[in-house]
């Protein structure tokens, strides 16, 4: 399976809800990507659209260069991975891990010897003839994982696949899945709410917002340069100000604003691309920064110090040296649409609707 391409995708559902609008990106084959956002924010709906269970989605989508749309949900070899999976109580760990070769007509000693490999990967050969009931959290999720790599898709997209879990069974799963994509090499779409799991696991992470792609980029990256203040607080712990304004005072910058002033270090000088717009004007400023760098307006010049318009709540700080350009996408311009231009198109009633 080739690069899956998606251009200008739109979704609408009959209510008239945005699930997608105009979100495109392009996904590597073999790569491990993740879709982070709120609840309600569209990246469920990405890997539906994928595996053929959206029907009412406009646009172009490519797997390789054949469109999706003259492939049919068993042609696509998309495995969509659920919380909590179900298994079938009262099969065998053997029977429940067959399941998809057995649908599909496959000659018994292909899935005798599909069903030993895998359960030798996951450790359940001990298991094969217990039912479900019998496993542990961890080796039903095992089993769940096993059913989806026993029919060998070629893309694998795991809808929020550890909700419901414990704090430390959620952490050897995302170990397991990482793991799993380094030993399959396959194409991995991880659908996740949670931040850790997305700037943990994924090479890199796509950013959503009501249905509109913020920013796509590695982890590092959107932690250091996000876009936006949305995607500083979705990648992170962050502690803002708004209504922070710049004056100059005897040759210095100051941030200021009721909690407080702040100095501007001469390398976020260096970085502030459009400075003589802000300077000693009304117009204000959002001021961030890591928990871990301090506070925004700690009087210490921090040189982590983010900063985005008062209004748009665009980063105004242009990258610098420090930010190293994945290696086969190379450095991203893209630049979102603020959240006002946003319900301006939804509003437009431009997209289709199912």
């Amino acid at each position: 399976m080739a690069d899956i391409q998606i251009k200008d995708l739109n979704l609408v559902y009959a209510g008239g809800t945005h699930a997608l609008s105009d979100f495109t990106l392009t996904v590597k084959d073999g790569e491990f990507l993740a879709l982070l956002g709120p609840s309600g924010c569209g990246k469920s709906s990405v890997v539906r659209v994928l595996a053929g269970l959206e029907d009412g989605a406009t646009g172009e989508v490519l797997f390789g260069n054949k469109p999706l749309s003259d492939l049919s949900p068993k042609e696509r070899e998309v495995a969509l991975i659920f919380p909590n999976s179900p298994l079938s109580p009262a099969a065998s760990v053997e029977e429940n891990l067959g399941f998809g070769l057995r649908q599909r007509k496959a000659p018994r000693e292909v899935i005798d010897a599909r069903v030993a490999e895998v359960a030798a990967l996951f450790g359940l050969t001990e298991h094969l003839a217990k039912k479900p009931k019998q496993l542990t959290t961890l080796q039903r999720q095992r089993v769940a994982l096993g059913r989806a790599v026993v029919r060998e898709p070629k893309l694998y997209c795991f809808d929020e696949p550890l909700g419901g879990l414990d704090k430390a069974l959620r952490a050897e799963m995302r170990t397991e899945i990482a793991r799993l994509h380094v030993r399959l090499k396959k194409t991995f779409l991880y659908v996740t709410a949670d931040r850790l799991e997305a700037m943990t696991m994924a090479t890199r992470v796509a950013v959503l917002r009501e249905g509109f792609l913020q920013q796509v980029d590695t982890p590092r990256n959107l932690y250091d340069y996000p876009v936006n203040l949305f995607v500083a607080d979705m990648v992170g712990p962050l502690e803002f100000v708004r209504g922070v304004h710049l004056r100059e005072e005897e040759g210095r910058f100051l941030l200021g604003s009721e909690e407080g002033t702040a100095a501007l270090s001469p390398k976020v000088m260096e970085r502030f691309s459009e400075f003589s717009a802000y300077a000693n004007t009304e117009r204000p400023l959002i001021a961030a920064l890591r928990p871990e760098d301090g506070t925004p307006l700690g009087g210490c010049a921090s040189e982590r110090l983010l900063l985005f318009d008062g209004e748009t709540e665009l980063s105004v700080l242009r990258r610098d040296e420090g930010y190293e350009p994945h290696p086969e996408f190379g450095e991203t311009d893209f630049t979102p649409p603020t959240h006002a231009e946003m319900k301006a198109r939804v509003k437009s009633g431009k997209h289709h609707k199912k």
